[in-house]
């Protein structure tokens, strides 16, 4: 078997990774041909990762010439500790205000919680959401995984 397929994640290794790490890296097609990265919170529904971004930011100016996104989620700090996923999608931008408001209701339960102590975020974060996209990652094409921890220390 070959290295990468030693340390290969299986597809329910990769929906409980996503479902514990917290930050997702989009790359997408910057104006000038250069990579734009940034960091942003998700949510994973019906397997597909969402997030959500202003409308007016640079993300979203890109992802209207190309919808085209690289994304990866990865952990860990040594090599043997190291493990990730790398997704090709394309993204649906979505304007509809119930759904990207929906989408910012989600961000708060996922990072903050779903008690009442967090109302008040969930009625600013809808409040947002005429001024921000919804962010629909469907995945295209192969993906990346790769779990060191695999390898129980050999290289």
């Amino acid at each position: 078997m070959s290295r990468r397929e030693q340390i290969r994640m299986t597809d329910a290794e990769v929906e409980a990774f996503l479902e514990e790490q917290r930050v997702v890296v989009v790359a997408t097609h910057g104006h000038d041909g250069w990579p734009h990265l940034m960091p942003l919170w998700y949510v994973v529904r019906d397997g597909c990762l969402w997030g959500w971004t202003y409308a007016k930011s640079q993300k979203t100016r890109n992802l209207e010439r190309d919808p085209r996104a690289t994304l990866q989620v990865e952990d860990g700090e040594r090599y043997e500790e190291l493990r990730g996923v790398m997704l090709r999608t394309e993204v649906r931008l979505h304007r509809d205000v119930e759904t990207v408001a929906g989408v910012g209701v989600a961000l708060v339960n996922r990072y903050s919680g779903t008690g009442p102590e967090f109302d008040a975020m969930r009625d600013a974060f809808r409040a947002q959401a005429r001024k921000r996209v919804g962010l629909e990652f469907v995945e295209v094409g192969r993906r990346a995984t790769w779990d060191h921890r695999k390898l129980a220390g050999t290289y």
